[in-house]
C-alpha cells in the first residue's frame, strides 16, 4: 500500500511540511543503515483518537538507540508528546505512526560518531497489513533465510539495518505465493516473521519463542501475553522446534501492523482445522474490544489525542 502523505512531520522538536523532510544522499543512514524506529497505531475510539501503548513504544525506541550508541536529546515523555502533536496537527486517524531516529549527514566513513542525530515522527493512514479477513487467516511458509545470529546485529533493537534480513524473508515468501515467511534462528528453532512475533497453541497451551531466539520484544506480543494471563490461558515462553508449526492446533502473528492475525497454513500444511481457533479468537476478541473502545482500557494502554473539532479520515 502506497503511503498517503499528510501535512506535517515532527523533526527535532518542530512541525515541518511533509515535503521538507529530506536527507542528503551522503547521510550516514543512507550509506550504512544507521537508524532505529518504531511502528505505532492510533485508533479511532468513540471518545476520540488514542495511541496504543505510546509509552512502551517510545521506551523501546530509546532502548534501541542506546544499544546502537545513538545519543538522543529527547526523553520518553517528550517523544510521546511529539507523537500526539503529529496526530493532532494532521487530523488523521486511525493511522500508523513512524518515529525514527537516524544518523544524518556528517561522517563519510563507517564511524558514526561525527554524524548528527536526527529525530522524525510522521503519521499516515494505513489499514490492515497481512489480511483484511480476520475469519480466514493467512498462508505462510518457513523461510530459507535465517534470523540474525546472536552477537551479529542485536535483535532486541528495532533498527533499520535488521530489516534487510526481514526484506529477504518477505520477498521470498511473496514470490513463492505466500503472505508471509517464518524465519528460524541459527539453531533451527522458530524465531519470528519478517515483521511479526508468532504464537502457537498446542493442547490448550499458548507458546511463544523467548527473546533469546532472535526475537524482537514486541509491544503487541506483550499485550497478548497480558491478555492471556488475565483470561487464564496457560502460557509459556519456550524454544519452539520447526515441526511444532505443523502440528500446532492454532497459530497467529502479532505486531503493530499485523495486530493479531491467524495463520491458516504453514508450508501448505493446515494449522489445526485450518480455521481460526478458540484461543486465537478469545485473545483477538479482548484485544480488539480494547482498541475499539468497546471495553474499558483496564491496562492503561491508550493515550488520548486531544483534537477539538477535527474529524477523522476514512481509510
Amino acid at each position: 500500500m502506497a503511503i498517503q502523505k499528510t501535512e506535517k512531520i515532527w523533526h527535532n522538536g518542530k512541525l515541518i511540511p511533509w515535503d521538507d523532510a529530506q536527507l542528503h544522499v551522503m547521510s550516514h543512514v543512507v550509506n550504512y543503515g544507521s537508524s532505529v524506529f518504531e511502528g505505532v497505531r492510533c485508533y479511532s475510539l468513540p471518545k476520540g483518537p488514542a495511541i496504543f501503548r505510546a509509552n512502551e513504544h517510545m521506551q523501546r525506541l530509546l532502548d534501541s538507540a542506546k544499544i546502537y550508541r545513538i545519543d538522543v536529546d529527547y526523553t520518553r515523555d517528550e517523544l510521546v508528546s511529539a507523537v500526539v502533536d503529529v496526530v493532532r496537527s494532521n487530523g488523521v486517524w486511525p493511522c500508523y505512526i513512524r518515529p525514527i531516529i537516524l544518523r544524518g549527514y556528517g561522517e563519510a566513513g563507517v564511524n558514526p560518531f561525527n554524524s548528527p542525530t536526527e529525530v522524525y515522527v510522521c503519521n499516515y493512514p494505513w489499514g490492515k497489513y497481512l489480511s483484511n479477513d480476520a475469519e480466514q487467516g493467512v498462508d505462510v511458509c518457513v523461510s530459507s533465510w535465517t534470523r540474525l545470529a546472536p552477537n551479529t546485529l542485536p535483535a532486541i533493537a528495532k533498527s533499520g539495518a535488521n530489516y534487510m534480513n526481514s526484506q529477504l524473508i518477505k520477498m521470498e515468501a511473496i514470490i513463492n505465493g505466500y503472505v508471509e515467511g517464518i524465519a528460524l534462528d541459527t539453531n533451527g528453532y522458530v524465531s519470528e516473521g519478517s515483521g511479526e512475533n508468532i504464537f502457537i497453541v498446542r493442547n490448550g497451551t499458548l507458546q511463544t519463542a523467548p527473546l533469546g531466539n532472535s526475537v524482537l520484544p514486541g509491544i503487541t506480543r506483550d499485550s497478548v501475553m497480558r491478555i492471556a494471563r488475565e483470561l487464564e490461558i496457560p502460557l509459556v515462553e519456550q524454544v519452539i522446534p520447526r515441526e511444532m508449526l505443523y502440528i500446532a492446533d492454532e497459530a497467529f502473528f502479532t505486531g503493530t501492523a499485523a495486530e493479531i492475525t491467524a495463520i491458516r497454513s504453514v508450508d501448505k500444511i493446515s494449522v489445526g482445522k485450518g480455521v481460526v481457533g478458540p484461543i486465537t479468537r478469545a485473545v483477538q476478541k479482548e484485544f480488539y474490544a480494547i482498541i475499539r473502545g468497546e471495553k474499558a482500557d483496564r491496562f492503561g494502554w491508550l493515550t488520548a489525542v486531544p483534537v477539538g473539532a477535527k474529524q477523522p479520515v476514512s481509510v
